[in-house]
């Protein structure tokens, strides 16, 4: 009876320990996919390490692997408009668009000071407070004290101020229309200076 149980429990163990090995084998192979195709392309935009080359294109060091995923899921399918985007990652396939978050998320970015202090003042009340004025809520309630985001939200610490003001203005516009509908609520009450000063806060984070 020992001796049965014995086999039963090796042979668990042995069943473990495959699955684990096969896990390590393709989560190596996905992150070798991954930077062939961060190398052949998403470099030219985004830098090799994430860090960009311009405040026009996002950083990817540090954010969300599953918000990576999810946003280049909305370029192939044309949720969120991009012409250059929607031609990169027209051959992607759902894996390896999550290989790539996690390829990315792996990074890291130094955290840079406010090139404005009074303004990052000004954001870092409405980010933390919200507007009680206007009804602009806390932007801390969705993306964490220190912008950090979680899962499908986005990071925002140590993103492009110039960036994230784009995007809050894009939202203002209706201009996207990829991602949750509060974000069209909150930015519509939103002045330009109120936009400007929450992406130079969280920026510096």
């Amino acid at each position: 009876m020992k001796a049965a149980r014995f086999h039963a429990l090796f042979r668990s163990v042995a069943a473990a320990a495959l699955l684990l090995g096969s896990a390590a084998a393709w989560a190596q192979a996905d992150e070798a996919r991954a930077k062939k195709i961060a190398g052949g392309s998403c470099f030219l935009c985004h830098g090799a390490q994430g860090e960009s080359t311009s405040e026009v294109f996002p950083r990817l060091a540090g954010q969300h692997a599953e918000y990576v995923a999810k946003q280049l899921t909305a370029f192939k399918s044309g949720q969120r408009k991009s012409t250059a985007m929607a031609e990169m990652v027209s051959k992607l396939t759902p894996d390896e668009m999550l290989a790539l978050g996690k390829y990315y998320e792996k990074m890291n970015l130094p955290r840079e000071e406010a090139k404005d202090p009074q303004l990052a003042a000004m954001g870092r009340y409405i980010y933390h407070n919200g507007n009680k004025f206007s009804g602009v809520p806390a932007c801390a309630s969705c993306h964490g004290s220190n912008g950090e985001g979680a899962a499908n939200l986005p990071r925002l610490a140590t993103q492009f101020s110039g960036y994230i003001h784009t995007q809050l203005k894009s939202f203002n516009k209706r201009d996207r229309t990829n991602d949750n509908a509060v974000m069209h609520t909150v930015v519509e009450k939103m002045t330009e200076l109120e936009m400007a000063a929450v992406a130079e806060y969280v920026s510096s984070k």
